[in-house]
């Protein structure tokens, strides 16, 4: 299944620059990546709402020339999920890293303390262990130094998704801090109803943390290439 361009959106605390290093891997290749900058995650927006990202991701997929491939990271996998259920006949496969999508009636990521209308970067306590495990001292400030607190409006947006289509978009979880095997059993176990009912699932391993954008970005690109 084709596509003319790659929409790609971060996580929680990510604006469009932490495709950087991705963004030119997939230019060598002959891709054309489009990183976008969610409304109040990089623009100054501290009152952006879910809808005003969903409304973004969405304005990224219809500017461009055919069909898009759309790729979520970690809470993102929900916005991308939306767009596949909002334009299922423009998105022609949905990749998802290191998250699943939430559904309909979920809050969106409702996970961290809010602080003065915004959920700031919790610090590396929460990250012990896998998901932070190839992230240096340094790459660590450097993160956190970068993170943009996420608008309230935001993480406690409502997910709301309404065409059963989106089931027919082809999706691919990049398991990234979790193998494959254990996505498979989440999945068989009822915890991801909305990837139970997906009609085309691949789920491909990258060895790294949470964030392979910023500690994988070769690999990642040509994983996105390959799917």
């Amino acid at each position: 299944m084709t596509a003319d361009q790659i929409v790609l959106l971060g996580g929680l605390w990510l604006d469009g620059s932490a495709w950087t290093d991705v963004a030119a891997e997939l230019e060598k290749m002959d891709r054309r990546p489009v990183p976008v900058t969610l409304p109040g995650q990089g623009d100054g927006n501290t009152s952006a709402t879910l809808a005003d990202q969903v409304a973004a991701v969405l304005a990224a997929v219809d500017a461009g020339p055919g069909r898009s491939v759309v790729v979520g990271h970690s809470a993102a996998c929900s916005l991308a999920w939306m767009a596949a259920d909002a334009r299922p006949e423009r998105v022609a496969k949905v990749v998802l890293i290191g998250g699943v999508p939430a559904v309909d009636g979920d809050t969106y990521a409702d996970f961290f303390e809010v602080d003065a209308g915004v959920v700031p970067f919790p610090g590396w306590e929460p990250f012990d262990g896998a998901d932070a495990a190839d992230l240096d001292e340094q790459a660590r400030r450097d993160f956190a130094a970068a993170a943009v607190p996420v608008p309230e409006g935001v993480a406690k947006g409502v997910v709301r998704l309404t065409d059963e289509r989106r089931f027919d978009v082809p999706v691919v979880l990049v398991c990234p801090e979790f193998t494959p095997a254990q996505a498979q059993e989440m999945i068989t176990a009822g915890q991801v109803p909305e990837l139970a009912r997906a009609k085309d699932l691949d789920l491909v391993d990258i060895d790294s943390g949470h964030w392979p954008m910023l500690t994988r970005p070769a690999e990642l690109a040509r994983i996105l290439t390959e799917v």
